[in-house]
């Protein structure tokens, strides 16, 4: 099981301010650090929208489930 610990914290701050057009909250920072952080890249959620602009790391983009219905 992943957890987030206090030294995660700078991290998801970057990541909200990097996408702060959107804004991302909290625990879509959370998902985007972790899948960074344990080499994941697909996410189920129904947050379609927001999921396909964030990317892991630079450029890569996320694999999402269900996808668009």
């Amino acid at each position: 099981m992943a957890s987030i610990d206090d030294e995660d914290l700078p991290a998801l701050d970057a990541l909200m301010a990097r996408y702060s057009d959107r804004p991302m909250d909290f625990a879509d920072a959370t998902l985007v650090h972790l899948a960074l952080r344990e080499s994941l890249d697909l996410v189920f959620t129904v947050d379609n929208d927001d999921f396909e602009t964030y990317r892991i790391g630079a450029r890569k983009r996320f694999r999402l489930l269900p996808g668009r219905l």
